[in-house]
């Protein structure tokens, strides 16, 4: 695939995860246990860990939160995980950080919302006292504009100049130039508190795909800053995945964007791991990091009257997803592996050459007869009820042959899992 440029930023190390331009795009999580709820916590960020989410996110919002931060990075610890835990500040963060040291140590990064420190104030002491913290704990710290939260004595302030231009702005202009001249005020101000450069994140996040689009170009042209990306309040299914997309893409392939969350609304006990899964999705499907062997299937047609060749495709899918924990840890290179399972003749032989392992299922009237195809070459033709159970053989072996260590992870360089 041709390469990104990838916008120039200062790295930041976030618990031994870095972020910035030096390093990969990384995927981030939010938990939504009530944080003082020790254990469904520690379950939640060790299933999104699980999930390959590299941060996790966990809101600290009372005291009965800010107690619980520290048995819940214990209870991780002896389960196995480091991943880093970032606390997500509003209205009473400057209380919570200075009242319980321990909480305040314990945390990898503070997320801080200005629009949300300082209501009803005129000076910024408690945005000053939360920085002020981090530097003291050495922490860093994401300045998080969101347009639903926004400084309101900023946004009158400048809808004033605004009215006194002659060709004034239209009023969406003028809000996301306050949100990015928030974040850039804001992060002045934490640098002149003590902060390194290399210590801060920031973004602006908004709920509308062609806002977050414009609002992250202006921001990314105006500092060196590493960005956060996430379309705030996605939405459920769908729609939430659409958009997401949508936003994420063009900036993105833009090179903008260091660290992203997809902010998904699970249904009522759904799995919270589906916005980490669709974050690696989008950096997958564009190209710029592999996480697991892609499934992409096709919609069918009068050629694949029967549904065998949608099965295999959700078994493989689900078995990939199964194997994944082990395969990760002892294939290395795996996650780049490409096969292809395609429903009909008239294009299974061709893209299953070009896979490294391919399977060309029987369509309408055809033949009952499957060929495998490794590496470009007709290798088997399996026939039968067990066509899964034998093309899973046929996958682990090649997994442990090529990826193990007497494999070769670099003799196929691939990008993805083929269903059609």
């Amino acid at each position: 695939m041709p390469s990104i440029d990838r916008r120039q930023s200062v790295t930041v190390n976030i618990g031994g995860v870095l972020v910035g331009s030096s390093a990969p795009v990384v995927v981030q999580s939010m938990t939504n246990t009530d944080t003082a709820d020790i254990e469904s916590t520690v379950q939640q960020v060790a299933a999104l860990a699980r999930a390959g989410s590299e941060m996790v996110r966990i809101t600290v919002n009372n005291d009965e939160a800010a107690k619980a931060v520290p048995y819940i990075v214990e209870g991780l610890a002896k389960k196995g995980w480091n991943t880093p835990i970032i606390g997500d500040f509003h209205y009473n963060g400057h209380q919570l950080l200075t009242k319980y040291p321990e909480c305040a140590q314990a945390l990898s990064k503070y997320r801080i919302n200005p629009g949300n420190v300082s209501i009803g104030r005129k000076d910024d002491d408690n945005f000053r006292t939360m920085v002020e913290c981090a530097v003291k704990n050495q922490k860093p710290v994401r300045i998080g504009v969101n347009w639903g939260s926004l400084d309101q004595a900023l946004l009158t302030k400048m809808m004033d100049e605004n009215s006194k231009l002659a060709q004034p702005l239209e009023t969406r202009d003028v809000m996301l130039e306050t949100m990015v001249r928030s974040a850039l005020d804001n992060a002045a101000a934490a640098e002149s508190y003590g902060l390194r450069r290399d210590q801060i994140i920031l973004s602006a996040k908004v709920s509308g795909v062609r806002d977050l689009i414009d609002v992250y170009k202006e921001l990314a042209g105006r500092c060196d800053h590493a960005l956060h990306l996430g379309l705030t309040e996605a939405g459920m299914g769908m729609k939430g995945i659409v958009a997401s997309t949508a936003g994420l893409a063009p900036l993105l392939l833009s090179g903008i964007g260091d660290t992203i969350r997809v902010s998904l609304t699970p249904t009522p006990d759904g799995d919270r791991s589906e916005e980490v899964r669709c974050g690696q999705q989008i950096l997958q499907a564009l190209g710029i990091r592999s996480f697991t062997p892609q499934v992409t299937s096709c919609p069918g047609c009068g050629r694949t009257t029967s549904t065998y060749f949608q099965m295999l495709a959700e078994q493989v899918t689900n078995y990939i997803t199964e194997s994944m924990p082990e395969w990760k840890l002892n294939y290395p290179g795996v996650e780049e592996m490409k096969l292809a399972v395609m429903g009909c003749i008239v294009n299974g032989p061709g893209e299953s050459k070009h896979a490294n392992i391919g399977i060309s299922l029987p369509g309408t009237f055809e033949d009952p007869v499957a060929p495998v195809y490794i590496d470009g070459k007709l290798a088997k033709t399996l026939r039968g009820d067990d066509i899964v159970g034998e093309f899973q053989v046929i996958l682990d072996d090649y997994v442990k042959s090529h990826y193990g260590a007497n494999g070769s992870a670099t003799k196929a360089k691939v990008e993805e899992f083929v269903v059609l």
